[in-house]
């Protein structure tokens, strides 16, 4: 079982990539009084988050003043993948929430045996992370034409065209 945490009110929360486009690992990394927290997640995992604190800031008063969500602190060392994210808001605290829950390898494990972790952040540092992770998830390989698979910088055998010939972008 690996290491569960809270982070009752982080100082600094961004996320980040590692590697070329196509081989990127996305990261969603977390700091408060020195501990720096580095999780790995799935760029679609980072594309839902950010549409569900859009939607959930979409509700709250805007921020005053959105500062950069910055670039991942090195180094990156993720204590666990993560399986799935829960994000709520403290109204007493003005704080969002955001639990994440360990991504179990095996299929039999005891999902009680997964770590959890949990953070705690300002809605300025939620409008900083959606504009962030945007720009990750925008900065990825440009999709097909015809069938929104990612494009390689060598072509891509598209199934709408049946693999005969390779999409122009």
């Amino acid at each position: 079982m690996n290491e569960s945490f809270d982070l009752a009110d982080a100082d600094r929360l961004t996320v980040g990539t590692v590697g070329a486009p196509g081989r990127r690992v996305f990261y969603l990394q977390a700091a408060q009084a020195g501990r720096i927290v580095t999780l790995k997640v799935e760029k679609q995992q980072v594309a839902v988050l950010a549409e569900a604190l859009v939607e959930l800031l979409s509700d709250l008063p805007a921020p005053e003043a959105v500062p950069s969500a910055g670039e991942l602190l090195l180094p990156v060392e993720p204590l666990w993948g993560v399986g799935g994210m829960q994000i709520a808001y403290d109204q007493e605290g003005d704080r969002l929430v955001l639990v994440a829950q360990e991504l179990l390898a095996d299929d039999d494990a005891d999902e009680d045996d997964a770590a959890v972790g949990r953070l705690r952040f300002t809605r300025e540092q939620a409008a900083a992370l959606i504009s962030r992770s945007q720009e990750l998830v925008e900065a990825g390989r440009p999709p097909c034409p015809w069938c929104g698979h990612p494009l390689d910088p060598t072509g891509h055998s598209c199934p709408r065209t049946n693999g005969h010939r390779p999409p122009t972008p």
